[in-house]
Formats: C-alpha cells, sequence, structure tokens
C-alpha cells in the first residue's frame, strides 16, 4: 500500500474466459445502476453552479472510481501517461521525490538522492501538508505530482511536517531536471565495493553489473556492501534481473491475482556473471516496492545478511492499461510474494540485523578541533609540498571512504559483516 511499482512491458494478468451467462436479477441490478448514473450526470450537467461538459463529469466519475480503490490505482490522462513513460526511462523534470497517500495525508517515502529535495533536506516519513499554500488534505495522488512537478528553474513551496518534529517547515525547492543516476559504487577497502542502487529503471541491471565488472578489472572482489536505503522502487523486471545477478537458481518473487489461476512466477538464470562473493545488503523505511522484492529474495535465498531497518511495506503490483485516447488506467492487479510465499505488503521486509541509522554528531570535538583550527594548507596561495603536489587518486578514494564510513554506522557495520562472513559460515 505504497509506492508504485510499474509495470511498463505492459504484460496484463488477464485470461479470456468464458462467464456464464448473467441472471436476469443481475442484468436488472447492472441497467439499474447505470440508469441512476445516467441520471445523475443530467442532473448535474443541468442544475451545477458553473458550466460543466458531459465529458467532464465522465472523466471526473472514472478517476474518481478508480481511485477510491486503493492509494495506488489511479487515472491517468494522456499528460499523466506520458510523464509516468518519461518517469520510468529516467528522466524527467520537478524535485525528486518520491510519494504515497496515507489516511488522506501526503506522505514522502524517499527523496531520490541528488536531486533538489534531497539537498533540501526532506526525508523519508516527512508529511507535506500544503504544496505553494494550498492544503494537501484529501488532494488526491496524481493532483499532488502535477502540483509538485513543474518546469526547471521554478519554484515550489512546500510545509513539510518531519517525522520527529512537532513544527511545520516551509520549505521552497527550485525544480530542475532530474537524471537519475541508478547506480552508485566506492571501494571501501581494496576488494570490498559498496554497491548502491538508487532506483529500478530501464537501465539499472546493465548499469549495476558494468560497474561491478569495472571494478573486478582492478581489484579482487571479496565482498559487496548493497544498499538499497531509500530505494523507492521502479520496474518489475529490474528487480528481477538485479536479484538474478545475485542468486543463481530458483524463484526470485512471484505475483498472485484475484484468480489464483494466474500466478505468475519469475525465475534465476544461470548467468556467466553471476557475482558470488558475499554479500550485505542495507535496508531502510525508504526502501519500496523493487527494493522489497529483491532483499526477500535474497533473504529467502540465504544469499545476504540483511542489515538496517524493517522496509516500507509495498507489496501490491500495479498494471499499466493503455486507452485508444493516450489515456491509461494504473490499477492494482496482484500482490507479490517473496520465494517462501511471503506477501510484505503493509508488513515491509525484517532485517536480520536490525540497526537503527544514527546521524552523526557534526558538532563533536574532532570535528570543533578541525573547524578552528589554522594549518598552512589552509592559507590562500600557500605553497603545496614539493614531493606530492597532490593527492593520488587512490588517496582521495580512501579519503572519501574513510569519510562515507565515518558518517555511516550501518555502513560501517554492513563493512565489518560481509568481511567477516565466510568466517562466521565456518561456526557450527
Amino acid at each position: 500500500m505504497r509506492v508504485t511499482l510499474w509495470i511498463v512491458t505492459f504484460f496484463l494478468l488477464f485470461t479470456l474466459t468464458i462467464a456464464p451467462a448473467p441472471t436476469m436479477a443481475g442484468r436488472e441490478d447492472h441497467f439499474e445502476s447505470l440508469k441512476r448514473f445516467s441520471q445523475i450526470l443530467d442532473l448535474v450537467e443541468g442544475h451545477y453552479v458553473n458550466p460543466i461538459s458531459k465529458k467532464e463529469l465522465i472523466d471526473n466519475s472514472i478517476k474518481g472510481m478508480i481511485e477510491q480503490l486503493d492509494p495506488h490505482s489511479a487515472y491517468l490522462t494522456p499528460e499523466d501517461f506520458k510523464e509516468m513513460q518519461a518517469d520510468t526511462a529516467g528522466k524527467f523534470s520537478g524535485i525528486g521525490i518520491e510519494i504515497s497517500q496515507e489516511q488522506g495525508r501526503i506522505l514522502v517515502v524517499s527523496p531520490i538522492e541528488d536531486t533538489p529535495a534531497y539537498k533540501a533536506g526532506l526525508l523519508a516519513g516527512d508529511l507535506i501538508l500544503e504544496i505553494n499554500g494550498e492544503s494537501t488534505q484529501d488532494m488526491t495522488l496524481m493532483d499532488a505530482v502535477k502540483r509538485i512537478r513543474g518546469e526547471k528553474g521554478t519554484t515550489v513551496t512546500l510545509l513539510i511536517l518531519h517525522k520527529d518534529s512537532n513544527k511545520p517547515e516551509e520549505v521552497p525547492i527550485v525544480r530542475g531536471t532530474i537524471p537519475i543516476v541508478n547506480v552508485k559504487t566506492q571501494s571501501l577497502e581494496d576488494g570490498y565495493l559498496y554497491l548502491r542502487l538508487t532506483k529500478f529503471q530501464e537501465s539499472s541491471t546493465r548499469n549495476l553489473r558494468e560497474e561491478i565488472e569495472n571494478y573486478q578489472k582492478s581489484h579482487t572482489l571479496k565482498g559487496i556492501v548493497f544498499d538499497l536505503r531509500n530505494n523507492p522502487g521502479g520496474l518489475l523486471g529490474q528487480a528481477v534481473s538485479v536479484a538474478d545477478t545475485f542468486i543463481d537458481d530458483g524463484t526470485i518473487v512471484y505475483i498472485q491475482g484475484k484468480d489464483k489461476s494466474n500466478r505468475k512466477d519469475f525465475y534465476a538464470t544461470k548467468n556467466s556473471n553471476e557475482i558470488k562473493v558475499p554479500l550485505v545488503t542495507l535496508i531502510n523505511a525508504g526502501s519500496a516496492s523493487a527494493s522489497e522484492i529483491v532483499a526477500g529474495a535474497l533473504q529467502d535465498h540465504h544469499r545476504s545478511l540483511i542489515v538496517g531497518e524493517r522496509s516500507f511495506g509495498k507489496g501490491s503490483v500495479q498494471t499499466i492499461i493503455p486507452m485508444s485516447d493516450g489515456s491509461g488506467i494504473k490499477l492494482t492487479t496482484a500482490l507479490y510474494y517473496t520465494p517462501s510465499g511471503r506477501s510484505i505488503q503493509a508488513t515491509g521486509i525484517e532485517p536480520d540485523l536490525r540497526i537503527p541509522f544514527v546521524a552523526p554528531n557534526t558538532d563533536d570535538d574532532s570535528g570543533m578541533r578541525d573547524r578552528f583550527t589554522l594549518r598552512e594548507k589552509d592559507l590562500t596561495r600557500h605553497l603545496e609540498n614539493g614531493s606530492a603536489s597532490s593527492k593520488t587518486g587512490k588517496d582521495a578514494d580512501a579519503e572519501k571512504a574513510k569519510d562515507m564510513l565515518a558518517r555511516d554506522n550501518q555502513l560501517r557495520m554492513a563493512l565489518e559483516l560481509v568481511k567477516s562472513l565466510p568466517k562466521l559460515r565456518e561456526i557450527k
């Protein structure tokens, strides 16, 4: 019951069957419902205080019908449909957040890394109370998305209530073009790769495998810390292929709709470039949808130790059904299940090792010393050391890794665990 899991390949979970003929009573009930709808349509069109066309009324009726089903089903206008396709392709204009709706409130599922929303300090779990001064109470999810998105360079002002705050904060954010760099890497120590996946898009698996391959050209790969924190999900096909990178056999996920005979299973395949080194996967409350598919599969196959905090719990599947006029319907058609048969809808993936994130203290003693200690290197136009005028790329890389580890207690633990996994497996 959360952020959208797009299935852009348009596979539909429908089979053509011959239904039994409806009874007379059933036909009469159907006719009476349509008759009542037509009467109300005529009454509103004829007597509403402002002019409104029948087309507008019908479009609004369809929209209301679909959006009353659950938070993720929606009617997509032709404009919405195009925006959705741009989003999954990996580039769109806006501020870079994934949002959901809970009890009539607009909730931030996750800010996307390196976007205006991320830089403005929005966090998973924040409530958006107003958009440009307009209350979001009972605003539909699609309407909220439309108001937040806009032309690059324009500003949207959000009234935000942070998760652990009692006082709302007004946050102006300048919109930008959001090109999503969906894979990031960093060598933590020689042979130990930090692999971060920010979103499941059309290029995610390809980029992820290329980054691992590039790292192996200069290092002997010993272990991977796989970071899915604040990854809001994306394409189901990409979730399957990402998990398949680390799993060599068996079910990765299956989806089950209303008709039990329409279960669809997705399996791992044998790959020549399968990654078999020790793996620790980080998740948190911002890990949703496709992230949970991957984490659940890795956990059920005992392929990775899952570390961090319980994930978001979005376990429903939406099918995009295109309509002839360019519009579409995003309809919840199934739930997805981990290989062992767990539905994580509204419950999430529970980590094997629960470690809450502890924000670093920015004003600790060492930080204060660094801030107020002046050295030669801090002086303007200081002379460089003759023997080493600048840090080598290797030194800079090591310093970046050291800084990442210093600021992230979950990452520090994950690195120690991935280094220890071979030894731990020997313990009986």
